[in-house]
């Protein structure tokens, strides 16, 4: 057995993320859906999340409806996911942290680290989500990630890829610091509990990273709905006001409009989506890391 290194564990950290983005990225599809269902401060054209995914199966079918952006996810999760959990695990098994503070700090620089990196990525992945909510007229028609990126870079500018990076960082940062610090936090008092034989068996990794995903979603949504909305928001043509001036801006604008609670909406399909791909991803990266060092990659 031998221990891992930080690139190591960002690979691992990568193959993991993508397994989990492969069987949860249509619920992230219907999440970024109903958070830009709005027309002039109007929202509506879905019901809910089912009328959603049955709307979209109709009209565009299973794969172009419900894997739109896919090739997005995969990048995602080789920049900011490969951040995310490896810059985590290997903080973790380096200074084992004893209480919460310090897991929910080293959760805080890995999901900040990796939301830089991996903002336009994000960024190409709500264009594409979003693209067939437009009208004919306004659709953007990406061919691919490859497509979409290059397009936006061009059309836009390369500071366009980073657009909504500061709410997309401090989204991030709380992300990883409620969802990885305190999966290894519940980790810790279910191991303490004495119900679970293995501490490393997929069990105590799956509560664990459940519990974690219930929190991470309930603090996370607001900057998840201004992120959304920000990066998906038109171009300004020459002389116009943008739709937003910012994170503030969005915030405001869509409160007056929809009302507080409109700030955790796509909680749902967000926690649907969430708690699998967390606990699938942390109970892959956990066995991997344990088979090769013995050792808890949380």
């Amino acid at each position: 057995m031998k221990d891992l290194d930080l690139s190591q564990r960002m690979v691992l950290s990568a193959f993991s993320g993508m397994v989990a983005a492969s069987c949860c990225h249509p619920l992230d599809v219907l999440r970024v859906q109903l958070q830009i269902d709005t027309e002039g401060g109007q929202a509506r054209k879905y019901k809910g999340m089912l009328d959603c995914a049955r709307q979209l199966m109709k009209n565009k079918g299973i794969v172009n409806g419900l894997y739109p952006g896919i090739g997005a996810a995969y990048l995602r999760q080789w920049t900011y996911g490969s951040c995310r959990m490896g810059i985590y695990s290997y903080l973790f098994t380096t200074y084992q942290p004893k209480d919460l503070s310090q897991k929910l700090m080293f959760g805080m620089l890995s999901g900040g680290i990796g939301a830089v990196f991996g903002t336009p990525s994000e960024l190409a992945l709500v264009r594409m989500a979003a693209d067939q909510r437009l009208s004919d007229s306004q659709r953007r028609n990406y061919s691919g990630i490859v497509d979409c990126i290059s397009r936006i870079a061009r059309d836009e500018g390369p500071q366009a890829l980073w657009r909504g990076c500061f709410v997309t960082v401090q989204r991030a940062m709380v992300m990883g610091a409620t969802q990885m610090g305190c999966a290894s936090e519940a980790k810790q008092h279910l191991i303490a509990s004495g119900y679970f034989k293995n501490e490393n068996g997929i069990p105590i990794v799956f509560c664990s990273a459940f519990l974690a995903s219930i929190v991470a979603n309930s603090f996370t949504m607001p900057f998840d709905v201004v992120k959304s909305r920000l990066q998906n928001m038109p171009v300004a043509a020459s002389g116009e006001t943008p739709m937003y001036s910012g994170m503030l801006d969005c915030a405001r604008k869509s409160v007056q409009a929809e009302g507080f609670f409109v700030l955790w909406k796509g909680y749902n399909p967000a926690l649907v989506k969430l708690a699998p791909y967390m606990t699938i991803s942390l109970c892959i990266l956990n066995q991997v890391t344990s088979m090769v060092t013995g050792k808890s990659a949380i």
